[in-house]
């Protein structure tokens, strides 16, 4: 039976038992911080269990996506070492909110594993908690179990809490007997235990039995409604039905490994050491392409360095196979083609899938070489077990070096240690990692990021005690009434203030904090920074008189021209958001924003640079959606109710039971807590001023509108005014002036370029000397220092000479702009092939000069530290290459 139908047969058969079928949620969970990934198929109906919502029908089943890999539930580590584990794996489930309890519970699990899916029944045993008699007896009785088949364990394994208090309750598990027909003999309760550990009795399926209440004290209190929630893997169901001794070998794998087969050239061997490899791309393609199209974008923080990190685990299994080009891609292509008719997010999110792993595939490729090589540097092979020290460790600090340098996850370092018989000093690494934060955080305070009034939010001066502010910014620009608090900064003029009735917007959400005035009898504070005291906004600014003792009335005045054109920047934040959807897909989530009255920067998820015609699209459509002139409406919901009509909420914020949803019509329904315009038109024109990338997956545009927007035009056609009177020639011809220009630079470029093949690159010789190795064969060595304009200069010197030459090593002293000098090595084929590589030879040129230097076979480009040794360096480079050659200079060979 194929694994589809598995799924669709479970699905129906709860969906015919009055079950309402619910769709998988995402992997991101939902307003929860304790998780980083959807682990059981319980996690969307948390708040169900826990009394917090109410549910539409009290009887519920679906097919959830999941991810183990990282947190609490992490089996990252034993992926593709056993038959079993996944880091992306799918659980089928059915739950009930306090309607029926264990007897139909236990009654449908055993109908639908031997009547529907056929199952043999012989073979099902049955764990209980030694302390659940009903379920012992339901099983027994009920279903018609033996006792010799029924097992109490304690609470480790057959007692399940959703966390150290709240709803919780004993379980019982479905396993499946996968012993030969003449083995099949009823083991005492020891064996049954150790064969369940060896995966011969398969657990199936686990039943949970919600029926206490765990406080802070730890007492169990019976639940008023008791539930269930149960979990059934589709991979073990798979592999049990389709007779298969692990669930790679089902057809939910065997088309990933197949493909994995025709990128690396060769078939893959469930028993061969490289067949680790096979699973573990097989694999860590599903975790990729599910992640990916639920918004996780590779980075190094959090959910993205997770996904980094099973990426990277990806790119050195393939390097492991021989592969030095994207692999992991092609094995996502194939989990698109066939899992999207279960999940079409996956189908809707191709282009995305495939560019963002191909992009991060290539960024690891560019590093791994150079990492690999300190690896065996660190921890050569065979040399890891001294004679009575145990096992070597590796120093935290290189670990480190290997994370800061080439990308190495840690975990990744540590399996490869491991492999080696290594141990890896975490503790070193921590160290390590926690000084660069350190300096990270000294840096950012000495440039002055961060600072605001922290420190003056302690001892105030309280006016009125008791009276909760009122917050009246999102329908008014002014109040009148008390000030609560007042907070003088020692004695001088800057002074802080609570009042009952507040207008002033405090930072929040991206949007910055609101500028104006607040006046009263002989005294005005001058706002310019508002912000949060105790669940309060407090004003501060400058103080001009004397504010009085006592109860004091006082007027607010919010700056009206500059909360407009920020009202225009937040409203136009939304319409871009909107548009970057439509236009880019449906994976662009909001990242971070900036929200003021002289710009908006706007950061989300994408995997490449826009196109010119992308931002044009986008550019297009806000100024639609302004032109139009929507309304622009909010309202307070319950959270439930706003994010079932669609509301969008932003990543990793957290909202509470009400919140505030914006509305434009037709465009875009977001919560947000911010001030807007009534009518986009109100925005009246848009320009994108800048794009750019702030970190992997992340792209940023700056925008403006209304007065900037047409200050940002008329700054242009200024510059284009000045540009022709430059060139001679009014704005209309400045194109065709360019054009030519270019051509004639062109012209030139090409002139020089003859010049240089020529001869006339410039270069001074620094050394030739030619090397002697065994049997008599010879190779050539040529060092060279020369002026370039950039390092492609010196490539394409490198390529001629490869070009031309064989037997033979160039190095080039490439003398760049502002003094600086660059290291390049360039070897032959032949001679790469002979196991020269260049990244070992300007690794130890480069030393000679203080640097440090890596790269590939045949070209590898290093660092200079001392300018004033780059001559010594270069000179002995002919020694460095015959010992790496096994040869030695020959005689007369002078430099």
């Amino acid at each position: 039976m194929k694994a589809a139908e598995i799924r669709d047969r479970f699905l129906a058969f709860f969906e015919a038992r009055s079950h309402e079928v619910r769709p998988s949620s995402g992997l991101i969970p939902g307003d929860d911080p304790t998780l980083l990934f959807t682990n059981a198929g319980m996690v969307q109906f948390k708040n169900v269990f826990l009394g917090r919502e109410q549910p539409g029908n009290r009887r519920a089943v679906t097919a959830q996506k999941c991810v183990r890999a990282g947190g609490k539930h992490n089996d990252l580590e034993q992926v593709g070492e056993t038959t079993r584990h996944h880091t992306f794996f799918e659980m089928l489930g059915n739950f009930s909110f306090g309607d029926y309890f264990k007897e139909d519970a236990v009654r449908f699990a055993w109908d639908f594993l031997t009547e529907e899916l056929g199952l043999d029944p012989d073979r099902i045993f049955v764990t209980v908690h030694h302390a659940d008699d009903e379920a012992y007896d339901l099983w027994r009785d009920a279903i018609g179990v033996p006792e010799s088949r029924i097992f109490r364990l304690g609470d480790r394994d057959n007692f399940w809490q959703m966390a150290d208090t709240g709803p919780c309750g004993p379980c019982s598990e479905l396993h499946y007997d996968l012993r030969a027909p003449e083995a099949r003999t009823p083991p005492d309760q020891a064996t049954f235990e150790e064969l369940g550990e060896a995966g011969i009795f398969i657990e199936l399926w686990n039943l949970v039995f919600m029926q206490f209440d765990r406080d802070a004290d730890g007492v169990l209190n019976p639940l008023p409604a008791p539930s269930i929630d149960t979990g059934a893997g589709l991979e073990r169901l798979a592999a049990v039905l389709q007779e298969t001794d692990s669930n790679y070998h089902t057809d939910l794998f065997m088309p990933l490994l197949d493909r994995v087969g025709d990128v690396v050239g060769r078939l893959y061997r469930p028993d061969a050491p490289e067949g680790l490899s096979f699973r573990v791309l097989a694999d860590h393609a599903r975790a990729v392409a599910f992640l990916l199209a639920d918004g996780v974008f590779p980075s190094n923080e959090g959910r993205g360095y997770v996904l980094r990190r099973i990426l990277r685990r990806g790119v050195r299994h393939a390097w492991l196979l021989g592969r030095r080009e994207p692999t992991l891609a092609h094995v996502v292509e194939r989990v698109i083609d066939t899992m999207s008719p279960a999940y079409p997010e996956l189908e809707e999110g191709r282009d995305h899938l495939l560019r963002t792993t191909r992009a991060e595939e290539e960024r690891f490729l560019a590093t791994i070489e150079g990492g690999m090589t300190r690896f065996d540097e660190l921890a050569p092979v065979g040399t890891a077990n001294g004679s009575g020290s145990g096992l070597r460790v590796l120093p935290g600090v290189e670990v480190f070096r290997l994370y800061d340098t080439f990308g190495f996850p840690v975990d990744l370092t540590e399996l490869m240690a491991r492999e080696r018989g290594y141990e890896v000093d975490v503790a070193g690494f921590e160290a390590a990692l926690e000084d660069q934060r350190a300096r990270s955080r000294a840096d950012r305070a000495a440039s002055g990021v961060g600072g605001g009034h922290e420190e003056w939010l302690d001892d105030w001066d309280i006016r009125i005690e008791g009276v909760p502010q009122q917050w009246r910014g999102w329908d008014s620009r002014a109040s009148a009434g008390r000030v609560a608090a007042v907070r003088a900064d020692r004695g001088i003029e800057r002074v802080g203030l609570v009042l009952e009735e507040n207008p002033f917007y405090a930072e929040a959400g991206g949007q910055v904090a609101d500028q104006g005035t607040v006046e009263g009898a002989g005294w005005r504070l001058f706002v310019d920074d508002v912000r949060k005291v105790e669940g309060r906004s407090a004003v501060f600014g400058r103080l001009e008189g004397n504010i009085p003792p006592g109860e004091v009335e006082a007027r607010a005045a919010v700056s009206g021209g500059l909360r407009h054109d920020t009202e225009r920047h937040h409203t136009a934040t939304h319409l871009l958001h909107a548009a970057l959807r439509e236009v880019l897909g449906s994976h662009v989530t909001q990242r971070g924003s900036l929200v003021s009255p002289d710009r908006l920067r706007f950061d989300f998820s994408h995997p490449q640079p826009m196109s010119a015609e992308e931002l044009s699209q986008v550019e297009s459509r806000v100024n639609e959606a302004i032109w139009a002139d929507h309304p622009v409406s909010w309202e307070v919901l319950p959270r439930d109710q706003a994010m079932a009509r669609g509301a969008m909420a932003l990543f990793g914020e957290k909202y509470g039971e009400e919140v505030r949803v914006v509305e434009i019509p037709g465009v875009s329904l977001e919560l947000c807590g911010g001030t807007h315009l009534r009518h986009t038109g109100e925005a009246g024109l848009f320009r994108i001023v800048r794009e750019a990338g702030v970190a992997s997956g992340v792209r940023r545009l700056e925008a403006v509108t209304g007065r900037q927007a047409f200050e940002f035009m008329a700054r242009a056609d200024a510059e284009l005014e000045e540009l022709g009177a430059l060139l001679k020639v009014s704005k209309d011809n400045l194109r065709r002036r360019t054009e030519q220009l270019l051509e004639e630079r062109r012209e030139l470029e090409q002139l020089l370029e003859e010049l240089r093949r020529g001869g006339g690159t410039g270069e001074t010789v620094i050394a030739e000397a030619l090397v002697e190795r065994e049997g008599g064969s010879r190779l050539s060595y040529r060092a060279v220092r020369m002026p370039v304009r950039d390092a492609d200069d010196a490539r394409a010197l490198g390529d001629a000479f490869r070009a031309e030459n064989s037997a033979g090593v160039l190095v080039v002293a490439a003398e760049g702009p502002e003094e600086k000098i660059a290291l390049f090595v360039f070897v032959t084929d032949d001679l790469v092939g002979s196991g020269i590589r260049a990244g070992d030879l300007v690794r130890e040129i480069a030393a000679l000069a203080g640097g440090r230097g890596g790269g590939r076979p045949h070209m590898a480009q290093g660092g200079v530290e001392d300018p004033a040794r780059v001559q010594e360096a270069l000179e002995a480079g002919v020694g460095i290459l015959a010992g790496l050659s096994g040869g030695r200079v020959a005689e007369g060979a002078g430099t």
